[in-house]
């Protein structure tokens, strides 16, 4: 094989979306633990400060626990929201494979209210195939569950 064949390469999953909020409503949303169970999983530790370690409890799979251990490592409040995605273990294929990547929240102000931009990066080929492909589907979930919960809180 040629050293090109053996390189990995990455794929990110992008979802763009505009809700008929203010940046502040969604930005409550993304940053609130309690609200966070409502559009994705309960967070444990979590606090939308930068440094901060907290997990996410998934769906168990082989060698791997189901833990997603994040990190956050920015905080821009309605702006932008930055934190670590890892989890998986080496000995998995597929689902629970090795997972090592940064999800991304961005909030411009548009005449008719917010865009929420999500940039879900880092997904190595072909390993995270499977996480890619998963997540691609379950983000655009996400990003509707977001609005419906904004809209409820608001």
């Amino acid at each position: 094989m040629t050293e090109t064949a053996l390189q990995s390469h990455t794929q990110d999953i992008v979802v763009d979306e505009v809700f008929p909020h203010a940046r502040e409503t969604i930005w409550k949303t993304l940053t609130n633990g309690a609200l966070m169970s409502r559009w994705i999983m309960a967070p444990t530790g979590f606090e939308p400060i930068e440094g901060n370690r907290f997990t996410f409890q998934t769906t168990p799979a082989g060698e791997w626990d189901g833990v997603i251990h994040c990190e956050v490592l920015e905080v821009r409040p309605n702006e932008r929201f930055v934190y670590a995605w890892r989890g998986g273990h080496q000995a998995n294929d597929g689902y629970g494979s090795r997972l090592d990547t940064v999800v991304t929240w961005t909030l411009s102000e548009v005449d008719n209210g917010t865009r929420l931009r999500l940039v879900h990066s880092g997904f190595v080929t072909p390993r995270n195939d499977t996480a890619y492909k998963n997540m691609s589907q379950g983000w655009k979930k996400v990003l509707s569950q977001i609005g419906t919960v904004t809209a409820e809180e608001s």
